[in-house]
């Protein structure tokens, strides 16, 4: 007789050793691949003083909708971890606070507080949780980029929501991607970075600080450059084309041929 094969038993604690190692392992490599903060202005940690000055600032302005500590209500999301930079493009471009209820917060020219008093009231929402941070402005001013590289990733990420030419175009239920002519370059990246109402989030895994930067002066070139072309039409593309053709164009056909049969008659 031939005795059966002992079966070996593994160590309870085998499991949960070797767990512990696949993690810190993934988290290492993380750590050497993952993007740096070079895209980011090393704008932390803010003083006490801004915070408090900060918190004020939302609680007169903000707090209504967004809750005493941020945390939203029914009239307006958490604002726990959005970051400075979400703070810094909603209120900075006047969307924010939101004039009254809508579908989609528009851009305005009157934007409510200065530079010193949004600074303060991003510390403040920094506080209540990490979040994207103000985009350093070496990549944020544009100035360096490449415009013929910016002219591509904008046309394969943007161009089908924005327009080919930046002038925004009509969404779904009421909603609508804004124009981007005349736009701080911050704002562009601020958006890229935080993904504002139905736009998706372009971190630096998806565009990176010089693809970005690269975006931004070739959106920045479109705003320099004159239309040699005749009437742009609003740079809409076909449907402005169209409605131009049918509205004038074939009354004036239809006319020309109805003068020159009488004529001839």
């Amino acid at each position: 007789m031939t005795s059966s094969p002992v079966t070996r038993r593994r160590h309870p604690a085998l499991l949960f050793a070797l767990l512990v190692v696949a993690l810190t392992a993934v988290g290492g490599v993380y750590a050497l691949v993952a993007p740096g903060g070079a895209a980011t202005a090393d704008t932390r940690p803010y003083t006490a003083s801004d915070v408090e000055a900060g918190q004020r600032l939302f609680k007169a302005n903000c707090s209504t909708c967004h809750g005493q500590q941020g945390q939203g209500t029914s009239d307006g999301p958490s604002l726990v971890g959005v970051g400075p930079a979400s703070v810094d493009f909603q209120v900075g471009t006047g969307r924010m606070p939101l004039a009254g209820p809508a579908v989609q917060a528009q851009r305005s020219e009157n934007v409510m507080f200065d530079d010193e008093q949004i600074r303060q009231m991003a510390a403040y929402v920094d506080s209540l949780g990490p979040g994207p941070q103000l985009p350093d402005e070496k990549y944020a001013s544009g100035v360096g980029g490449d415009v013929a590289r910016g002219g591509e990733i904008y046309r394969v990420n943007c161009a089908m929501c924005h327009n080919f030419a930046g002038s925004g175009g009509a969404l779904t239920r009421g909603k609508f991607a804004p124009p981007l002519h005349n736009i701080e370059g911050k704002h562009i990246y601020e958006a890229m970075l935080t993904g504002p109402q139905s736009m998706p989030v372009f971190d630096d895994l998806n565009i990176d600080a010089e693809a970005k930067r690269d975006v931004i002066a070739y959106l920045h070139h479109l705003d320099q450059n004159e239309n040699f072309g005749g009437l742009s039409l609003g740079n809409l593309g076909p449907v402005a084309d169209g409605f131009f053709f049918w509205a004038f164009g074939i009354p004036l056909m239809l006319g020309a041929a109805v003068w020159l049969a009488r004529k001839a008659a």
